[in-house]
């Protein structure tokens, strides 16, 4: 009798600590992902879902979704008009891809755009630099040729771009990423901001609207997300694909329903 009591006793104090431990790494889950307002992974079951549920379901223009990645090419883009979510200014824009062609140019892995008037940060590709990055925006505003720049000289290598656009004054100061180095940061222009129901995205093409724009790009694309805060460089080199697709809280109920299945 004894024995069982202390059995349950044990098997109670487990229960209660491993529910603790969950509550506390749901918190900081939640902490981590409460400030991505755009999520894009093109896996099977969410092909054309932004993750956070902010944007609406993307269209594709031409584009294809194969084996987990977005497609685009010479007139073949996507777009996904509609944001139903937080304000955005301060940001951190990030994508996984790799290029199929080099020669393909001035088009843009991700982009945010206002859809009542032209407004857009863009990661570009290659329009006033040949095979160059540049953080692309409506009449340049916030572009300057980076330096020392990225040149890039090898297809279908799989490569991480992040740009961050964070408050300075008022102004935007830009630091831009490749792989997690930096390789252009400076501050130009007013800080562009996007509001609930007047923002939209677009993959291939460099900005416009549901019938098309400038640019073009050829690549298959991985993953991209879009920050409401400015991630600092340790935090952009710790970002991997599929690194936020599944929460802690997921894996945690899988934990919790075998431990009660005990």
């Amino acid at each position: 009798m004894e024995e069982t009591t202390m059995n349950n006793l044990k098997h109670n104090f487990i229960l209660i600590c491993s529910a603790l431990l969950m509550l506390g790494l749901s918190m900081v889950a939640e902490a981590a992902q409460k400030n991505v307002v755009g999520h894009w992974t093109f896996e099977p079951g969410e092909e054309l879902k932004d993750l956070t549920g902010n944007f609406v379901d993307i269209t594709l223009k031409g584009a294809e979704v194969k084996g987990g990645q977005l497609d685009v090419g010479s007139g073949k883009w996507a777009i996904a008009s509609g944001y139903s979510g937080p304000k955005i200014a301060e940001k951190t824009m990030v994508s996984w891809a790799s290029l199929d062609d080099l020669d393909v140019q001035a088009g843009s892995i991700l982009t945010i755009d206002r859809i009542s008037v032209d407004e857009f940060d863009a990661m570009v590709f290659g329009e006033r630099q040949s095979h160059r990055w540049m953080a692309g925006s409506s009449f340049f505003r916030r572009t300057q040729d980076p330096a020392p720049g990225f040149e890039e000289k090898k297809t279908g290598e799989l490569i991480q771009m992040a740009y961050t656009y964070e408050d300075s004054g008022g102004n935007a100061h830009i630091t831009l990423y490749r792989n997690g180095e930096v390789f252009g940061d400076y501050t130009q222009g007013a800080l562009a901001t996007w509001e609930k129901d007047d923002a939209e995205v677009f993959f291939g093409i460099r900005h416009g609207n549901t019938g098309g724009g400038p640019g073009n790009l050829d690549a298959h694309i991985e993953e991209a997300r879009i920050y409401g805060e400015v991630l600092s460089q340790a935090e952009i080199k710790k970002l991997r694909v599929g690194g936020e697709s599944v929460t802690s809280r997921d894996k945690l109920a899988i934990s919790w329903a075998a431990i009660k299945a005990e």
